[in-house]
């Protein structure tokens, strides 16, 4: 029998709420794109984190993480740590990119 960590929720306005705040998310980051607000590490910084909360707002409640065994929420995230440390290692390499310049 599988059992639940947290009662789960029929109702569709948290649903609503959280499309919302992607909705929400995402203008900040088109805003942000187009007017270049940040100079170009800034920017990717800023972008990675808004881009953070989205993925956890997407998996915590359409993808029902939330609802899950802390077991599969500890799976998940050794993964993600695992591929915000790979991206850390490629992030360096192009900051390298940056310091050359464009030929």
């Amino acid at each position: 029998m599988h059992t639940v960590g947290a009662v789960h929720d029929d109702s569709k306005a948290q649903y609503l709420w959280v499309w919302a705040v992607l909705l929400l998310l995402t203008a900040v980051e088109v805003a942000l794109a187009y007017n270049q607000v940040f100079q170009p590490v800034q920017m990717l910084e800023a972008l990675m984190v808004l881009s953070v909360i989205k993925s956890v707002l997407i998996i915590g409640w359409f993808m029902h993480l939330k609802y899950e065994i802390a077991a599969m929420k500890w799976v998940m995230m050794v993964a993600v740590c695992a591929c915000l440390c790979l991206m850390c290692v490629f992030f360096a390499d192009a900051a390298r990119i940056l310091q050359l310049g464009v030929r």
